[in-house]
């Protein structure tokens, strides 16, 4: 090969057939769509922390919004949230069985620890469709938005006095004059949000549908490999390697949701 010193060993050069880190070309790939899918979410993330740096006083309570627990009467800040954290990191301990019984060629392990993973990314898109209800529903008393589009929140299921994002709490016929020229609002959609500013609601119902089409496009994914698992397609080939690759999509979206779950109900 012209222009290699004869000193070097030709047969120790890197002729592209491998990779020099001992990769395969799907795992490359695999994380090339993470890290620049990971630059989407940050980027998200952080126009919801300054919006709602920009909007502080007037930016709802995640513990006052996110109360209801299927099944259960009262209210439980954050509960049901938290479970479906749970959840869906336990469903990333399944996948890593999964990948585990994978690199032994133990086909039924693999069959395993890929169903609970499956149930567990169904079971939080499904919670997470049910939050989705619940938010766009609202109380059953709902809020006064005024005239100037201020949201403000009732103090009792009367209805004749209301309180202001700063605190202020208005009552008597100047309450009166402002509640028949306001109108009320139930839940919360793309325009009025019955809990405060209505970018709340707009950056919820982007940041975590974009983050639940991910779990759901997982969990298809999931499927489809468990399908090919069955069929022992991979026993065919010698290796799970499809089931390691999935499984760092899969670790992705859990580590996404972290994020998203600091940034939207412990911030």
């Amino acid at each position: 090969m012209a222009g290699i010193s004869p000193s070097v060993d030709k047969n120790n050069l890197w002729g592209g057939g491998f990779s020099p880190f001992n990769v395969s070309y799907g795992k490359i790939m695999m994380w090339f769509f993470l890290v620049s899918d990971a630059f989407t979410f940050s980027a998200l993330l952080i126009s919801y922390g300054f919006m709602r740096h920009r909007f502080e006083e007037l930016w709802p309570v995640a513990e006052e919004v996110f109360t209801h627990f299927p099944f259960l009467h009262g209210d439980h800040p954050l509960l049901y949230v938290a479970l479906m954290t749970f959840i869906l990191i336990m469903s990333s301990v399944t996948m890593v069985l999964a990948v585990e019984a994978g690199h032994r060629m133990n086909r039924n392990g693999v069959i395993l620890w890929m169903a609970l993973t499956i149930v567990g990314g169904l079971i939080f898109v499904g919670s997470q469709a049910w939050e989705w209800y619940h938010f766009i529903h609202g109380t059953e008393w709902g809020a006064l938005q005024l005239a100037d589009g201020t949201i403000a929140q009732w103090v009792d299921g009367a209805k004749n006095a209301f309180t202001l994002p700063n605190g202020t709490t208005m009552s008597g016929a100047e309450a009166a004059a402002m509640i028949q020229s306001g109108t009320e609002v139930y839940g919360a959609n793309l325009t009025v949000n019955e809990y405060g500013v209505p970018l709340f609601g707009d950056f919820f119902f982007f940041i975590t549908g974009f983050h639940g089409t991910h779990v759901f496009s997982g969990v298809v994914i999931n499927f489809i490999i468990f399908v090919n698992v069955l069929k022992g397609t991979y026993e065919k080939r010698g290796h799970y390697e499809m089931v390691e690759k999935v499984g760092l999509y899969w670790h992705f979206v859990d580590l996404v949701w972290v994020f998203v779950f600091t940034f939207f109900y412990l911030i």
